[in-house]
């Protein structure tokens, strides 16, 4: 990964992307046509993730109780290396260290390509 991203922290259900053009995955996915001349459908790998969604306390809270204010998270069903291909308009374009990279909500993202699954 790259080490300027070392501090770079990624809130809720959003991800960090890095911006590739490719007509063609390696595993063979064929992009819709014209997707670039339209750029309304971009792909890009996963770089970092959020913890996911928080999920209300449903438990008493009491102000003694330490457990009562621990934010419990659903994570995210995407992860760093993954090849995403999401909706532009939800992503938010921005320059950092020089490059240029989305903040993408997992609701944009229509789907990805993993190498492997665990």
């Amino acid at each position: 990964m790259n080490s300027h991203l070392d501090n770079v922290i990624v809130i809720g259900d959003r991800v960090l992307i890095k911006p590739g053009a490719a007509k063609k995955t390696k595993s063979g996915l064929l992009l819709p046509a014209g997707y670039q001349e339209r750029e309304d459908i971009l792909t890009g790998y996963i770089l970092k993730c959020g913890p996911g969604y928080a999920l209300p306390n449903m438990e008493d809270a009491e102000s003694w109780n330490q457990e009562a204010h621990t934010v419990k998270y659903l994570p995210l069903q995407v992860q760093p290396g993954d090849l995403a291909i999401f909706i532009q308009k939800n992503a938010v374009e921005i320059r950092y260290g020089g490059e240029k990279y989305y903040i993408v909500p997992q609701s944009a993202i229509l789907l990805v390509e993993r190498e492997s699954f665990d």
